[in-house]
């Protein structure tokens, strides 16, 4: 074996720290740009699926950053910079703003009607609230009716056995997540369970493990249990939207492998990508997509859930009190 002197091999110890030491832009306009196009550039995830050149990006935006810009202006640009990556989970946050992109629904028919559902055809004025669970007899008590409109809400096994027990006499359940834009992953697995026998992979995750494009770790599995104090085997139907986004993406695609389920309604907004912060000089944060989620067969989520019965609100439906998503789905479990 060749032998090095104490001086050599001590300057090659170094080399490595040395090497891995993360580049430390200056606080200025063009060092926060830099900054922030190398976090997406390293961490997010989806720049390949999406097919982004995000070189291209670099070069494109950079010839517009003014060093002179002030703070609005510069926060506007690299907000636009963000909006490339097409991403409701990417948002840049500053103390007088925060970014979002919005089209990832905005370009699509609502299918919603908040005053539909409140009505005395469906939740009516005494309808049950057990934390984010709005809960009613439909159908001349025939259908449970539950309208969940946020995974961020606080709820417990105790207020799921109260609905479903409410709904004892009830053929079959319809679960509403029509503009429920997400929340708690824990909570969108705690409401799957209750309708699973067994533990179920109902999905995967990877991992981003190195700053490459495609730097990512073997698929892990992603699963979903049976509850120790539900399992709800009658028909159920859950309703979606282009709003029904991140925790209830995820929602729908363990209700997807669920059995006596029925996904009715349009297509889901996606946001498949679990999210992660960073910090770039000037103290702004920005949140991305670092971990890619996947259904049970290995396909992306991150551009939504397709129903399996496509349902779109019909104008005069709702000119007549009747939202026509829901009444499919009370004929669907009759």
């Amino acid at each position: 074996m060749k032998k090095y002197s104490p001086i050599i091999l001590f300057v090659l110890a170094l080399l490595p720290s040395c090497m891995n030491e993360p580049i430390v832009e200056p606080n200025t306009n063009r060092g926060n740009f830099e900054s922030l196009w190398r976090i997406i550039d390293t961490k997010y995830c989806y720049l390949d699926y999406k097919n982004i050149n995000w070189d291209s990006i670099h070069t494109a935006y950079k010839a517009k950053v003014n060093e002179n810009a002030d703070a609005l202006t510069f926060f506007d640009l690299m907000a636009t910079m963000l909006n490339e990556l097409k991403d409701g989970h990417v948002n840049l946050y500053s103390n007088f703003d925060r970014s979002r992109y919005w089209k990832w629904y905005t370009d699509y028919p609502s299918n919603f009607n908040a005053d539909l559902i409140r009505s005395a055809r469906y939740l009516g004025d005494n309808y049950k609230i057990a934390n984010g669970l709005s809960y009613q007899k439909v159908d001349n008590g025939r259908v449970g009716y539950i309208y969940l409109g946020s995974f961020s809400y606080g709820f417990n096994d105790a207020n799921l056995v109260a609905a479903m027990t409410y709904f004892k006499n009830c053929k079959g359940m319809i679960i509403d997540v029509r503009d429920n834009s997400g929340g708690s992953l824990d909570y969108s697995k705690q409401l799957a369970s209750c309708f699973f026998k067994e533990e179920k992979v109902t999905g995967y995750i990877k991992h981003k493990i190195g700053n490459g494009h495609t730097d990512f770790s073997k698929e892990l599995e992603v699963k979903t249990p049976a509850n120790k104090s539900i399992q709800y085997q009658r028909p159920v139907v859950v309703l979606t939207n282009r709003m029904s986004y991140s925790a209830t993406n995820d929602f729908v695609n363990r209700m997807k492998q669920a059995p006596n389920v029925l996904i009715v309604g349009d297509k889901t907004g996606g946001g498949g990508g679990l999210p992660l912060s960073s910090e770039i000089p000037n103290g702004w944060m920005v949140r991305f997509s670092s971990s890619p989620m996947y259904d049970s067969a290995m396909q992306e989520i991150e551009w939504g859930i397709a129903p399996d019965v496509w349902v779109s609100l019909s104008s005069l439906d709702q000119a007549n009190g009747i939202d026509t998503i829901i009444e499919r789905a009370i004929k669907l479990i009759k």
